[in-house]
């Protein structure tokens, strides 16, 4: 994944709390899944969420596994990251996007890119 854009000026603790609160809320309302209960961890400005591997297809024992990470870029915007599982890579699936746009496109996620 290219991480070239320019990233904000690091947020204070305190706005890092409100927005992880806000995806943790979010993520309650997804479509996918929604009997398991996702983990939203803080990595430094970004945010990595983990999720119990219900379908079994990449943890077949139903460990926490990657689906997403969010990673904060200029002007308030954001991208959006889904775990390759096979390479063990983050693959970038939205660029410079509103925080909330790209909160629901990965509740939804019809296509299976983060849920999989």
């Amino acid at each position: 994944m290219n991480m070239a854009a320019a990233v904000v000026a690091p947020a204070s603790g305190q706005v890092l709390d409100l927005m992880q609160h806000r995806l943790e809320r979010a993520l309650r309302e997804r479509v996918r899944y929604r009997y398991v209960k996702p983990s939203v961890l803080r990595e430094g400005d970004n945010f990595r969420i983990q999720s119990p591997c219900c379908s079994r297809n990449v943890d077949p024992s139903g460990g926490m596994i990657d689906i997403a990470l969010l990673v904060p870029h200029e002007s308030g915007r954001w991208c959006l990251c889904a775990r390759d599982h096979a390479n063990s890579a983050w693959v970038s699936r939205f660029q410079d996007e509103a925080l909330d746009v790209l909160m629901d496109l990965l509740c939804i996620d019809n296509e299976r890119e983060f849920w999989p």
